[in-house]
């Protein structure tokens, strides 16, 4: 019998795989951080700390991203060089809107196995005890990652901003509810819990959430309101400006299991 994928139990966060995706996270979170990323932009953060309007932080984020990535050069090259300068971090947020199982879907998935070593459990198929829908993720993950410069440390960045973002917009709170519409309810790992009508479900290692309960329903016939920690929201749509990316109320999650509360239509 085939071997099943590899996964990684190591972790360049602050805290270890199982702690981050165990139920008790969601019960009592901790702030999540990625290395050494804010010690070493802390330019970047002494700039946002300085600015009240939210709409500006997000374009002087991407701004110093454009410059430390330079991505604002890529007209200079040659085409080669030009289409991976191009490909920012907006590009696989663009991708990831689109459909969550594409190449930058895959990218995304591979940012969260190696930074927190939590590895992805579906991409256009089941990938735990599946060698070979593993292979096709990880030679998405490998092309996704061949089309830009330095992603991985680019959506470090983004994290990092997303964290600094909702604490600041969000003082003293430590979750916020968000709704996700399915309809393979079923497919998902699920196991009781001591909660009435609170069953513990298993997210991908990210997964596309809203906070409008109704536009939840136009993506299954199954939504659920789950209480997320905002240390696990890699992004929301609202981060940005709409000069950079058009959002839906949209928030990538980080995975793992959750209570999660089945709502009636």
């Amino acid at each position: 019998m085939d071997d099943p994928p590899p996964t990684n139990i190591f972790s360049l966060c602050n805290r270890p795989p199982w702690a981050i995706a165990c139920i008790e996270f969601q019960d009592d979170p901790v702030p999540l951080h990625i290395g050494r990323v804010r010690e070493d932009n802390h330019r970047l953060f002494a700039l946002l700390d300085g600015e009240t309007d939210a709409s500006r932080r997000g374009e002087i984020f991407h701004e110093y991203l454009s410059v430390q990535f330079a991505l604002h050069h890529w007209q200079e090259h040659q085409h080669s060089a030009r289409s991976a300068l191009r490909n920012s971090y907006v590009r696989y947020l663009r991708g990831w809107a689109v459909d969550s199982n594409s190449i930058e879907g895959a990218v995304l998935k591979g940012w969260v196995h190696s930074r927190l070593g939590i590895p992805p459990t579906f991409h256009g198929a089941p990938l735990q005890q599946n060698p070979a829908n593993f292979e096709l993720y990880a030679i998405d993950r490998l092309r996704g990652s061949a089309r830009t410069n330095a992603i991985e440390s680019q959506l470090d960045l983004l994290f990092e901003f997303s964290q600094y973002e909702l604490l600041r917009r969000h003082p003293n709170q430590r979750w916020l509810s968000l709704y996700r519409g399915t309809f393979d309810a079923p497919a998902y790992q699920t196991t009781p819990s001591t909660l009435a009508n609170q069953p513990v479900v298993r997210m991908n290692n990210i997964s596309s959430f809203t906070s409008d309960r109704e536009c939840a329903w136009e993506f299954g016939s199954t939504v659920w309101e789950v209480l997320i920690p905002l240390a696990k929201i890699f992004f929301f749509s609202d981060l940005l400006p709409e000069s950079i990316l058009r959002g839906e109320q949209e928030f990538l999650v980080i995975g793992g299991e959750y209570h999660v509360r089945k709502l009636l239509y």
